[in-house]
């Protein structure tokens, strides 16, 4: 399948897709030894020998999907020009090469869907836009149900409250709450929470269509089978699929990211109460 080199190039982890672009200006990538300097030129990496900074990318042969718990202050992707860690530090090991679709902000954390099937990744990004997503987003003071309604109206989103990890012992200051949206809808309500006083603090993705992060600890990974990737070929509305279940996240150290990858089958979400 043809696709445009930059996008080759930040799928192999060879560099980010804005310095990838640069190594097509600087003449540093070949496609079957002619060397392309022009932006939006297109290879096939199953059929093109393509070099990029000396490095051939080789075509992938099975594929293959996995979720990853990803932790805050971590970049979604396999290579960070500023040398700041990425994906590719909690993949230490795992024989295939795989790429991030879509992304989570540096400062946030959760689910990250990653893979090395070009069809499904250009099915999932052309249907972004309707895709679900699940987020627990914990924000500055509280709000009262007339006000998740209305910002949920506001800005396209469903917002609902969830038990406050630290409620029992009544210290619970800055609340969370559930969000669910799609496409960018999420950066609107960052924003309308803004301008309402309320800003946001910490946002961590716990569902992302039919997927969701239960049962993942932060920093690992699980790996998913064809059929439990193929709904997202074709998401569901929103209504289609049942809450997550996982609790807004405690305070706790991150895993060290040599850690060794966690593996296990998906199973289904089911309701229960935060810790």
């Amino acid at each position: 399948m043809l696709d445009r080199l930059q996008k080759i190039i930040a799928h192999a982890g060879i560099a980010s897709r804005r310095h990838a672009e640069q190594l097509i200006l600087s003449g540093q990538v070949r496609v079957n030894g002619i060397v392309v300097t022009e932006l939006g030129s297109k290879a096939d990496p199953s059929k093109d020998k393509v070099e990029a900074a000396g490095r051939l990318i080789e075509a992938e042969e099975d594929h293959v999907y996995l979720l990853l718990h990803k932790p805050p202050e971590v970049v979604s992707s396999l290579a960070d020009p500023e040398g700041r860690k990425t994906l590719r530090n909690f993949l230490r090991g795992f024989p295939k090469r795989v790429y991030p679709v879509g992304s989570l902000d540096y400062a946030d954390s959760g689910l990250v869907f990653l893979t090395n099937d070009g069809d499904l990744t250009s099915a999932m990004l052309k249907s972004w836009s309707i895709l679900p997503q699940v987020y627990h987003v914990k924000i500055k003071g509280r709000l009262t149900l007339e006000e998740l309604d209305r910002l949920g109206k506001e800005t396209g989103t469903r917002l609902r409250t969830v038990r406050q990890p630290d409620s029992t012992r009544g210290r619970a200051a800055n609340f969370w709450y559930e969000v669910s949206t799609t496409g960018a809808k999420l950066d609107i309500l960052r924003r309308t929470l803004f301008k309402e006083l309320h800003p946001v603090e910490k946002v961590k993705r716990i569902a992302l269509g039919h997927l969701t992060l239960e049962g993942i600890p932060q920093g690992r990974y699980r790996l998913l089978d064809n059929r439990q990737a193929a709904p997202l070929r074709n998401p569901q509305p929103a209504s289609k699929f049942p809450r997550p279940s996982s609790p807004p996240p405690q305070s706790h150290n991150h895993p060290s990211s040599s850690a060794r990858p966690h593996r296990h089958p998906t199973s289904p979400p089911r309701r229960k109460s935060p810790r």
